[in-house]
């Protein structure tokens, strides 16, 4: 993390629960206002902003300023966890709040890990500096849909740009399942597969440049120069 600094914040979501957040700043010049807010996995399996660490300190790095916090019950922060992941749409939009007020933003990119993917995808139409959300290995499979079905709907509506990323041998979610889901999605989709990548693989710091790679190359395709041939020929990319 050389190339940032971290600088760790209480944030207070509407119903008086207490967030530990980090906020990951580059060193050199911004690229633009745009914000990077990660929603780390399921916390009552043990997610916590930890896991999103390496993936925000390479945003940053590449001149994108990044935040990741510990939802309700995860880490230092207060509260309980829910089993269904609804009450943690608060702490996502108390973030982007946060966002919005203090660091003089009016562009969030969403992304969400695993069971975190769902939470933001049920915040995104709450918050309109919303510009664009990232998934990375959503729970879309048979099981896992009965914890987190009922977030499916709010993201397949979301009008802006999104981008699904997930192995091809991830445990809760079958490719077939993903592409059958996306087909009714609206407005711009994006998937890009991990070959041989398990869904807890992903989750871990093996892959962490990887997605760094990833994002930073879809936010300027899909986000801040999107019309640019110039970096269309950037893109997809392959990437260590």
């Amino acid at each position: 993390m050389s190339n940032c600094t971290v600088e760790s914040s209480k944030v207070e979501t509407s119903d008086g629960v207490k967030l530990h957040t980090r906020l990951f700043n580059p060193k050199e010049e911004l690229k633009d206002n745009l914000v990077v807010v990660l929603v780390h996995p399921y916390s009552i399996l043990g997610g916590f902003q930890g896991l999103l660490k390496g993936i925000a300190a390479g945003l940053a790095d590449k001149g994108y300023r990044a935040v990741t916090f510990d939802m309700r019950g995860a880490g230092k922060s207060s509260g309980r966890a829910s089993l269904t992941g609804f009450a943690e749409i608060k702490d996502v939009i108390a973030i982007c709040n946060w966002v919005c007020q203090n660091l003089s933003s009016d562009r969030i990119l969403l992304v969400g890990s695993s069971a975190g993917a769902p939470i933001a995808g049920s915040a995104v139409d709450q918050i309109e500096q919303v510009v664009g959300y990232v998934s990375l290995g959503y729970p879309f499979g048979m099981i896992a849909s009965i914890l987190f079905g009922r977030h499916h709907k709010n993201i397949l509506q979301f009008p802006k740009p999104k981008l699904f990323v997930m192995g091809t041998r991830d445990g809760f979610t079958s490719v077939k399942q993903l592409n059958n889901k996306l087909s009714s999605a609206a407005g711009r989709v994006e998937t890009h597969l991990i070959e041989g990548a398990g869904h807890f693989q992903m989750e871990g710091p093996d892959y962490d440049a990887q997605m760094g790679y990833r994002l930073f190359f879809w936010i300027l395709c899909a986000i801040t120069v999107k019309n640019s041939a110039t970096v269309q020929r950037t893109w997809p990319v392959k990437v260590p």
